[in-house]
């Protein structure tokens, strides 16, 4: 089996509510994704789907991806997508770093290889746990009342996981933490997302204001050196998740206990091949995680369900999941869909959801 063509499509994917992150420091409101479609020579296709959160959240954009894409095309053609190691390695051969724009081209091949063995991709990489996975939601809001209204809407929608996302403003952010705190229910899994938007004095405070709470929080600080510099200092776990991009970064938070939980987000960290290396660094040192798609379609909704298939379902807290975030719907229905605020792994081969090409419009570029 071969690749031989490559087509791209270029998609807006507009969010339903405003969304805001760092207390308000950053505002998006549109997604631009990219959709591959794989084909081979024996008739099969895959489709893989890289979408970063804006251009203004980490070091990736939407025209990045199809940059790098053009770029890569020439020394994946022609390979066999099962081989999947072989492809990773050209990737990265033709272009070292900007993981984000190898994603899409890595979950294609993962598609058409599941297809080809007639598994899940979930099965295929030999995990495949059919425990629901509850879906986290993503709580940008600015203010107290804004956060409550916020995450009642997804309890509404039968979510019991959220991130809610804080940093910016000591005072602010300890009186959220506390507001929410208060409102919680039995048996909700809460998440306090900093975004990288607190300095080492600000987490501190916030920790230290907050621990009689028992709260787990993401990301407090922009490097991994400043986590590191304040993990001693506070008792509250940390899950990293911004400056987990590569496997050298995995391996030095384990080694070196800067954090106790793993935020893997598919898109920025490569795809699947890169993440079930870190998946298997963190089992290894006791690490729990959160399995995210960065942004996008139920694609890679569905791509982040089967990598968190994998873990078992002790170490694994939740997905996260934009597809209840945008107003169109470029699959018609199918995929992995919201029940009861979790996700259930698709029984098809492959990845288990194709779009809707009609939806996507022409190819943005073809390669062959």
């Amino acid at each position: 089996m071969k690749i031989t063509r490559i087509q791209v499509y270029q998609v807006d994917l507009p969010l339903e509510h405003p969304y805001w992150l760092s207390g308000g420091r950053l505002k998006f409101d549109v997604l631009d994704a990219t959709l591959v479609r794989v084909e081979t020579d024996t008739g099969l296709t895959g489709w893989g789907e890289g979408t970063p959160w804006g251009h203004t959240y980490v070091p990736a954009h939407g025209p990045g991806i199809r940059a790098g894409i053009q770029t890569m095309a020439p020394f994946v053609i022609g390979l066999d997508p099962r081989r999947v190691l072989e492809v990773e390695r050209a990737m990265d051969q033709a272009l070292p770093g900007h993981h984000y724009a190898k994603s899409p081209i890595d979950m294609a091949c993962w598609d058409i290889a599941g297809q080809a063995a007639n598994l899940p991709i979930a099965d295929l990489m030999g995990g495949g746990s059919r425990t629901p996975r509850p879906i986290a939601s993503s709580v940008g809001a600015k203010t107290v009342e804004e956060t409550r209204t916020v995450i009642e809407r997804y309890r509404q929608r039968g979510y019991v996981a959220h991130s809610v996302k804080i940093g910016g403003d000591v005072a602010r952010d300890i009186a959220r933490i506390r507001d929410v705190e208060a409102m919680r229910r039995d048996g909700e899994i809460i998440l306090y997302d900093v975004n990288r938007g607190w300095s080492r004095q600000q987490a501190l405070r916030v920790m230290s204001a907050t621990q009689d709470l028992d709260v787990m929080f993401e990301q407090p600080c922009e490097t991994l050196d400043d986590i590191a510099a304040i993990c001693g200092k506070h008792a509250a776990p940390v899950s990293v998740d911004e400056s987990l991009v590569t496997l050298q970064d995995a391996t030095r938070i384990a080694r070196d206990g800067i954090a106790e939980v793993f935020g893997i987000k598919l898109n920025r960290v490569g795809g699947l091949t890169k993440a079930a290396r870190m998946r298997d660094v963190a089992l290894a040192h006791g690490i729990d995680m959160f399995v995210m798609a960065t942004g996008g379609s139920v694609l890679a909704d569905t791509e982040a369900l089967h990598l968190a298939a994998t873990i078992p379902d002790a170490h694994c807290h939740a997905v996260w999941a934009c597809q209840d975030m945008i107003t169109v719907d470029i699959a018609d229905g199918r995929g992995p869909r919201n029940v009861h605020g979790h996700l259930h792994l698709p029984e098809a081969p492959g990845l288990g959801v194709h779009p809707d090409e009609d939806a996507l419009g022409p190819p943005v570029a073809v390669y062959a």
